[in-house]
Order: C-alpha cells, then sequence, then structure tokens
C-alpha cells in the first residue's frame, strides 16, 4: 500500500508539471499554438466585359473585395458600364458583414449611385444577406432606403455547372425592385428590371478564367415607359465576352 501511494504521489506530480501554468502559459517543451486568428483580404473581379448591345459595344465591370476574419468583414462593392466613351451607370457599396451561419452573412452599410450626366446622384442605407442557398446557388438579396422615402431591393442568383474539371457554365438570374418612382434617374416603382444570362468560362488557372456567352434583359413597368420616351430598347438580348479573375 505505502509504495502504491508513492506511485500515486509522483504521478499526480508528473501530471501537474504537464498542465499550464496558473499564469496560464505553456510549458516550455510545449509546441506554440495554431494561430487562425488571422486578417485575411481578397479581390474579386467577377466581370469585365465587353456587351454587344443594340446601342452599342458596352464595356462592364462587377467586381468586389473584403478585408477580415472569418466571422467580420469589410466588403467593398462595385459595377458599372461605359457606352461610346461615356459612364452610363456606376455604383460603390461599403458594407459591414458578419456570419450568422456556416453559408450565410448579414451585411449592412451604404451605397452610393454615381451621378452621370442629368442623372443626380443617389445614397442608400443598405441590409442584406449573401451566402449559399439550398442546391448551392450563390444568392446576395440586398435592401436599400434612401432620401425622400426611396426603397430599393436588388437580388442575384447563380449557379456553377462543372462540365469538366475546368470548363464551368454559370447561369445568372438578377433583378431590380423601387418603391417609388424617380423620373430623374428614369425608373419607375414597382419591379423595374431583369437579366437572365448563361456565360461559359474555361479556367486557365482558377484564378484566371476567360468567358463568353448570352444575355437578356427587359425593364418592365414605369421604368419601361422611361426607356421608350428616351428612344432606348425595353428588351434587348446581348453577346458578351470577357474575363473573371480573382487575387
Amino acid at each position: 500500500m505505502k509504495h502504491r501511494g508513492v506511485a500515486v504521489a509522483v504521478g499526480a506530480l508528473a501530471l501537474m508539471a504537464a498542465l499550464p501554468s496558473a499564469a496560464g502559459e505553456p510549458p516550455g517543451d510545449w509546441p506554440s499554438p495554431v494561430h487562425d486568428n488571422v486578417v485575411l483580404s481578397k479581390i474579386m473581379l467577377d466581370r469585365l466585359e465587353l456587351r454587344h448591345t443594340d446601342a452599342g459595344n458596352l464595356a462592364y465591370w462587377e467586381g468586389q473585395a473584403w478585408v477580415g476574419g472569418d466571422i467580420n468583414k469589410l466588403w467593398l462593392k462595385s459595377e458599372g458600364g461605359v457606352l461610346k466613351g461615356r459612364t452610363e451607370e456606376a455604383d460603390l457599396e461599403a458594407l459591414y458583414s458578419r456570419a450568422m451561419t456556416a453559408f450565410w452573412d448579414l451585411q449592412a452599410g451604404v451605397r452610393h449611385d454615381f451621378g452621370i450626366g442629368d442623372k443626380p446622384a443617389r445614397e442608400w442605407a443598405a441590409i442584406g444577406l449573401k451566402g449559399l442557398a439550398p442546391y448551392r446557388f450563390d444568392v446576395d438579396a440586398t435592401a436599400y432606403v434612401g432620401t425622400a422615402g426611396r426603397t430599393a431591393a436588388r437580388v442575384k442568383a447563380e449557379y456553377e455547372v462543372l462540365l469538366t474539371q475546368r470548363l464551368i457554365l454559370m447561369p445568372e438570374l438578377e433583378f431590380n425592385a423601387y418603391g417609388k418612382e424617380d423620373r430623374a434617374r428614369g425608373l419607375g416603382s414597382g419591379l423595374s428590371d431583369v437579366g437572365l444570362a448563361l456565360r461559359l468560362r474555361y479556367e486557365i488557372r482558377r484564378e484566371f478564367a476567360p468567358y463568353a456567352g448570352v444575355r437578356w434583359t427587359r425593364k418592365f413597368g414605369g421604368t419601361a415607359d422611361f426607356a421608350r420616351q428616351g428612344g432606348e430598347a425595353v428588351q434587348d438580348t446581348q453577346w458578351v465576352v470577357g474575363l473573371r479573375s480573382w487575387w
């Protein structure tokens, strides 16, 4: 019994020596802890493309960038187009993003629609969700509240079909809606426009992929009426070629 008691005491002392000290410091022979709470960043050029439209060739961009950790990030998003050397549309969003579940982020911030020609600038507060819906649909849905009682909503959804490990077909759906008419920017209330696209890209590298495709757009309601008054097409089918890249 005496020897057994000595063995127990020695084992207890060895265990205490192996545990972290009261100050929370690990023993000197323990490996360094994993530093996984780091700040990361990414820049994504989703679309850099040339669209053949009824009004001419439109150079279009859509990109985003983020910096942060696994839970909290700062996002910047921008899209716009240039037709015949003149910017037709452009906006910029700055959003705080927080992961709510494994697949969904809650985003809130501001959006600025740039004033172009006789179209005035607009500012919006934004709140939305970004993530993967069931069946791996990538969804970005945002609601906006602006000055003078203006409201808006934008929803984008896309899906990737892997034909091979490098050849990928991507359907895309986008629509915009507004709560009230904005005659100065040619926007009616209700559903404003819908865009459907189908792009086929080839990933030379994962971060560098040229593509080609087709895109169909249609304006509705008051927005379509404003387009007709301005001599613009209400519906358009566009052939597109472009580049997708990230770093």
